[in-house]
């Protein structure tokens, strides 16, 4: 997991953690030049994004209360956030009792481009190879998948089943061969590397204080809280697709899942609400 964040993931980031109202609200352009700015992003970057992210479908253009130039979620873009907060920020602890959920597929050879996107969807929502066409998950996923697969239009190529494995092979050998698991647990520990410190460092102003929880006066400022925040969210919010979220008893000992996230949930609950100070700071409007 490169520690990349491009001007369109977090754009994306952005409206998952705070452009996403009751009442559907648009942000304007002038308050997501201000955002991204203050994640390091330039304006150029930032306009040329939301056009991508507006061809795509996701981002549709209206106008503030005020009048001016903003962008709201398309309906699509909001069912994607919404599925994906199941899965970023309320995992539930997996159990061997969910059974898994299989996929297969069958693409005619005249529509072979969509076998490409199929198996790439699938592996994005966490899906490991059991044998060739045959792609398994836990099945929790099951409604997230059926989501995304009619989202897409994809939904026709696709049978779905439920079960339990009931193989000649240990489970655990088995989940081994069907995902690439030292690959999920670098991502992991790259994460860790990234945020950790982070974290300790909030923790540590909020322990100094005497309080044990974060002011803008001792602790650091709302928009600290902003930018380590949605950089860590940023980072986080692709994890919980590479790695499926597998039952504890399947995985290697020292498996750096839990602790990984441990720590985005810490950083969640220290630094969403104070940073949410810093997004509802009054902008002029473009």
């Amino acid at each position: 997991m490169a520690e990349q964040h491009t001007p369109r993931s977090l754009i994306v980031t952005l409206y998952g953690a705070y452009g996403r109202t009751p009442d559907d609200t648009p942000l304007a352009v002038a308050e997501l030049i201000r955002l991204l700015g203050a994640l390091g992003v330039d304006a150029p970057s930032v306009r040329s994004s939301v056009s991508r992210l507006k061809r795509r479908g996701l981002l549709v253009p209206e106008r503030t209360a005020r009048g001016a130039a903003g962008y709201a979620l398309s309906a699509e873009a909001r069912q994607l956030l919404d599925d994906g907060d199941r899965r970023i920020y309320a995992r539930p602890a997996p159990e061997l009792s969910e059974g898994w959920v299989l996929a297969v597929f069958t693409v005619p050879e005249s529509e072979r481009h969509k076998r490409h996107l199929l198996r790439s969807r699938l592996g994005r929502l966490g899906f490991g190879t059991a044998a060739p066409g045959v792609w398994i998950a836990p099945g929790r996923l099951y409604e997230e998948t059926r989501h995304t697969l009619r989202r897409l239009r994809l939904d026709s190529y696709v049978d779905l089943f439920s079960g339990q494995h009931l193989g000649f092979e240990a489970t655990a050998d088995a989940v081994a061969r069907w995902w690439d698991l030292d690959a999920i647990a670098t991502q992991h520990e790259e994460f860790l590397d990234a945020h950790e410190p982070v974290l300790h460092t909030w923790e540590g102003r909020g322990a100094a204080s005497g309080t044990g929880a974060a002011s803008d006066s001792d602790s650091g400022t709302a928009e600290d809280a902003y930018r380590d925040y949605l950089l860590a969210l940023d980072s986080w919010r692709h994890l919980p697709y590479a790695d499926p979220g597998l039952p504890a008893e399947l995985l290697p000992k020292s498996w750096p899942g839990e602790r990984s996230a441990e720590v985005f949930n810490r950083l969640h609950t220290r630094l969403r609400d104070l940073g949410l100070a810093f997004v509802e700071r009054p902008v002029t409007e473009e």
